[in-house]
C-alpha cells in the first residue's frame, strides 16, 4: 500500500486530461494504491484548469494525458515544474512520434506509459513513479533506442570539460548494476536495500554515472547507456 488515506492532504496527486474514461480508470487504479480518499486526487481537463489548482509541495505526482485541448504536454510539464520544482510527471498516452516523446522527457517528464497497458501494469508503473522510479514503457524505450542508434541524437549537451562520448567500458561493474536497477524503475532507497549500500553511496555512484554519460537525469542516463550498449 502506497498511501494512507488519512494522510491524503500530505500526499496529493494531480491528474490532467480530458478523457473521462481514462480519468475513471486512473481513479480506480489509484484507489488500489491507497489514494481512495476524495481529497487525495485533483483532476483537471486542460492546462488552463490545472493552472487554477493549488499546485504546491503537497503534490507527490502528476499524471497527464499526451493530448490536451489547449496546449501540449511539454507546455504543461514546464508549467508544473515552474510552480513545483522536482514534481514527478508521468505522461500516459497513446503511441507518439519519437521526437515528441523525447521533447517531453527533455522538458522534465519522469516517465512515459502507453494507455494500452492493463490496469495491473499501469499500477506498477505509477507505483514505481511514486517510489522515485522512472517508468518508461518498454515499447516506447525500444523506439527511442532505435532513434538514438540511427541518429545519435544528443539529449543534453556534454558537460563542460568532459568528452562528448565516453568509452563503452567507462562504467564500473557496480555503476552498471546500479544503472540497471534504475532502468527497472527502482528508487535510490530500493537500490540501497538490494545492494546493502547506503543511499548516499548510491547517489554518489549515480553522480559519477551522469558525469561519464554526459547527462543530467535518470531517464537520459538509461537511454544513453542502452544506446551505447552498456545496458540490454
Amino acid at each position: 500500500m502506497i498511501a494512507d488515506p488519512t494522510e491524503s492532504r500530505l500526499r496529493q496527486l494531480l491528474i490532467v486530461g480530458h478523457d473521462p474514461v481514462t480519468q475513471v480508470r486512473l481513479r480506480t487504479i489509484l484507489a488500489s494504491l491507497g489514494y481512495a480518499h476524495r481529497d487525495a486526487l485533483f483532476f483537471a481537463d486542460s492546462i488552463a484548469e490545472a493552472a487554477g489548482l493549488p499546485v504546491d509541495e503537497t503534490f507527490v505526482l502528476a499524471l497527464i494525458e499526451g493530448e490536451l485541448p489547449d496546449g501540449t504536454s511539454v507546455d504543461l510539464i514546464r508549467s508544473l515544474h515552474d510552480r513545483q520544482r522536482g514534481l514527478p510527471v508521468v505522461v500516459i498516452a497513446e503511441q507518439r512520434n519519437e521526437l515528441d516523446i523525447l521533447g517531453m522527457l527533455r522538458a522534465g517528464a519522469a516517465g512515459y506509459v502507453l494507455k494500452s497497458r492493463d490496469d495491473v501494469e499501469m499500477a506498477l508503473y505509477i507505483r514505481s513513479a511514486l517510489c522515485g522510479g522512472t517508468p518508461i514503457d518498454p515499447f516506447v524505450a525500444k523506439r527511442l533506442l532505435d532513434l538514438l542508434n540511427r541518429s545519435r541524437l544528443d539529449l543534453e549537451p556534454p558537460v563542460a570539460g568532459e568528452p562528448a562520448v565516453a568509452s563503452k567500458n567507462s562504467l564500473s561493474v557496480r555503476e552498471t548494476e546500479i544503472l540497471d536497477f534504475v532502468g527497472r524503475g527502482l528508487s535510490n532507497r530500493e537500490i540501497s536495500c538490494l545492494l546493502s549500500l547506503s543511499t548516499l553511496t548510491v547517489e554518489s555512484h549515480l553522480k559519477n554515472i551522469f558525469r561519464k554519460l554526459a547527462v543530467k537525469r535518470r531517464t537520459q542516463a538509461i537511454l544513453e547507456a542502452r544506446a551505447r550498449g552498456l545496458l540490454p
